[in-house]
């Protein structure tokens, strides 16, 4: 069954000028370039998009911008999460979700809730949430693992927990939910060099930040794989394997955000605490994307 959320998402930067106010001509290019390059949904104001760096009017901004731009060609998925439950549901009860299909919520960070607290917090954003809600499990950017059992009861309780986004790179963990999830709920992979072999395992597409700069690329690797064309897929995924690695090499998204300016869609500025990668990274993205 094809889901909402099979094939390929990416996960948008938000573009900076070198004042560190938004660019949205440059947000403008970005999206267009993504939308033409045939992915199935956006992802905004993820991890990707330096969310945590902007405050709410700037984050609207955004939204209201790409949705805009996106004039409903495909669905938007909005990053709204956190280490407060509270919190989380009271932006959730502010946001006007007209145009937008669900939201990515990142599990707790820093404050290390057990399971229980884990599955607490999601259901209730779940009943809080008028639109779809993907589980986001990323141990090496939160220190808590989302267990395969959390996730499998979450998706059989909570009707409107459709997808989880997976990047622990645990195989064992997201085969066990692959092969014990209710019909309708997705698995998505967060790792953009994994997606090949997860998708072999029964994955659903990936979330991607490469597919900034090569949207094309990521979602006809990604149709061949689901498809089943696995020679084409495999010639794709090795394509874009050397820039991936490189784009994470100093970690996301100043690496994206540096291919990007080489590639003439945006500047490459991040707000603080992100800088930019180094000259050496820098350099080797120019080498890799010339040679794409």
């Amino acid at each position: 069954m094809k889901h909402i959320y099979s094939g390929t998402g990416v996960a948008i930067v938000t573009p900076f000028r070198k004042d560190g106010s938004i660019d949205f001509n440059s947000l403008d290019k970005l999206v267009k370039h993504i939308i033409n390059g045939g992915v199935n949904y956006l992802v905004v104001l993820g991890t990707t998009g330096e969310s945590v760096t902007l405050n709410k009017d700037e984050k609207q901004a955004v939204i209201n911008y790409i949705k805009e731009v996106n004039k409903n060609q495909v669905p938007i998925v909005l990053g709204i999460g956190g280490n407060n439950t509270q919190e989380v549901i009271n932006n959730i009860k502010s946001q006007n979700f007209d145009g937008i299909s669900g939201i990515l919520s990142v599990s707790p960070y820093y404050n290390k809730p057990s399971q229980i607290g884990l599955q607490q917090h999601y259901k209730n954003i779940a009943t809080a949430c008028p639109v779809n809600v993907i589980l986001y499990n990323v141990p090496g950017r939160t220190g808590v693992n989302i267990s395969a059992e959390t996730v499998l009861k979450l998706a059989n309780e909570c009707q409107n927990i459709v997808a989880v986004k997976e990047a622990s790179a645990n195989f064992t963990q997201i085969m066990e939910i692959v092969n014990h999830k209710p019909e309708n709920f997705a698995v998505i992979s967060g790792d953009d060099a994994l997606t090949l072999p997860l998708i072999s395992v029964g994955l659903d597409g990936v979330i991607s930040v490469s597919a900034n700069a090569y949207p094309n690329l990521m979602s006809e690797m990604v149709n061949n794989a689901l498809k089943g064309n696995n020679k084409k897929a495999k010639e794709l995924h090795y394509q874009l394997l050397d820039f991936t690695n490189a784009i994470f090499a100093e970690g996301n998204p100043a690496g994206i955000k540096a291919a990007l300016e080489i590639r003439g869609i945006i500047q490459n500025y991040l707000r603080l605490p992100l800088t930019k990668v180094s000259k050496i990274t820098y350099n080797k993205l120019e080498e890799i994307i010339k040679h794409i």
